[in-house]
């Protein structure tokens, strides 16, 4: 599936932390944050989800939701919460099938060695459930800023 901004973002339903199951379908009428991440605990992921748990009230101020997807399962979920006292949830996509929906699942180079795994992505889904912008091969530094500056200049 090729995701084209202002078309109907593709609906999932996702074990989340707080031992629920959560679908796109239930934030109908909010604003939209869905970052894939590719693991909890690790440097990079503990920033980006710190920068977004900082700005969380200035994301809630706009009438968006933070929902971040990785393939981690529910419980390492709850344990990088806590640690992190993040108030958003985070999805178990353990078969990476929502993360291929999205184009998040990738092919990967390191060190001469191809791995599948997880692009750094977000997505940013109108009220109405349309995909309004993607954020692709993210840098942590200043994307939680860029994706916050989105939804306020254009949502």
């Amino acid at each position: 599936m090729t995701l084209k901004k202002g078309q109907q973002a593709p609906d999932f339903t996702l074990p989340a932390n707080n031992g629920e199951n959560v679908s796109l379908e239930d934030y109908k009428g909010k604003n939209v944050v869905l970052y894939f991440y590719p693991k909890d605990m690790t440097p990079g992921c503990t920033n980006e989800a710190c920068d977004f748990r900082d700005n969380h009230q200035s994301f809630e101020e706009l009438d968006a939701v933070i929902l971040g997807v990785s393939t981690d399962p529910v419980e390492s979920h709850k344990k990088f919460i806590e640690k992190n006292d993040l108030p958003f949830l985070l999805l178990a996509d353990e078969n990476h099938e929502v993360a291929e929906k999205y184009g998040a699942w990738k092919l990967k180079k390191r060190g001469g060695e191809e791995t599948y795994g997880m692009e750094r992505s977000t997505f940013i889904i109108d009220k109405d459930g349309n995909l309004q912008e993607e954020f692709r091969q993210v840098k942590v530094d200043g994307h939680v800023e860029e994706a916050l500056n989105y939804i306020k200049e254009n949502l």
